[in-house]
């Protein structure tokens, strides 16, 4: 494929609003502001202070990879709103970056080799996103696909295994045996990018949409 560098990445699956220009794993620029319900105000403040710090142009960016799910709906629904709009305006790809995925790339970088361990945050009051890994060298691999579970079944689950994720406020039980990781930082999402992405970037933008897992629905408020 085209060159995708210089890359800008979008993080808007939890807590985490962040961005980042990379360029290679030697050279990127990242920012991040951690407050909930600021995605639809601050992103394109966070991206436009990412692209001072890297002294480039929005023009310039030859790509643009977001996270992509599971994760919150709105904030899943505003960084792949803010991607498209970016890349339609540039006329680039997108390239949309499995949460969970780009997460365990994090990891995998924290643990050591071989090791195993769960991703796990919550979906609603009583389900959770759940995914297996082990680590492989400098890379992972699914030990168990990601799934939606009973929250019930979380203190199972994570057993002697080291647990990373968002039950916290949740499920106090068992949120004090995890670590509160739970969306991977904007640098790699470009890192996955970098490393995975060449064969999934997307020019037909419209046909990109977050994956939600579980169905998004709107709730009807009834009138008394």
């Amino acid at each position: 494929m085209n060159n995708i560098f210089p890359l800008l990445a979008i993080e808007t699956s939890d807590s985490l609003c962040g961005a980042c220009i990379y360029f290679d794993d030697d050279k990127y620029f990242s920012s991040r502001l951690m407050l909930k319900h600021s995605h639809a105000e601050k992103l394109f403040n966070v991206i436009e202070s990412t692209l001072n710090l890297a002294s480039i142009s929005q023009s310039e960016i030859k790509a643009v990879a977001v996270s992509s799910g599971p994760g919150s709906f709105t904030g899943l629904r505003i960084g792949m709103s803010a991607a498209k709009g970016i890349a339609q305006s540039l006329s680039i790809p997108i390239i949309p970056v499995p949460t969970f995925e780009a997460l365990a790339y994090q990891i995998s970088t924290i643990l050591p080799d071989k090791s195993l361990f769960i991703i796990s945050n919550k979906v609603g009051r009583d389900e959770l996103y759940f995914a297996k890994f082990q680590i492989m060298g400098n890379n992972y691999i699914f030990k168990e696909e990601l799934k939606i579970v009973p929250l019930v079944e979380l203190k199972t689950l994570i057993n002697e295994v080291p647990a990373f994720g968002n039950v916290f406020g949740f499920d106090t039980e068992n949120a004090a045996k995890m670590k509160n990781l739970s969306a991977p930082d904007p640098e790699f999402i470009a890192k996955w990018a970098a490393k995975f992405g060449s064969d999934k970037a997307v020019s037909e933008i419209d046909f990109v949409e977050p994956n939600y897992v579980k169905d998004f629905i709107v709730k009807e408020k009834k009138n008394d």
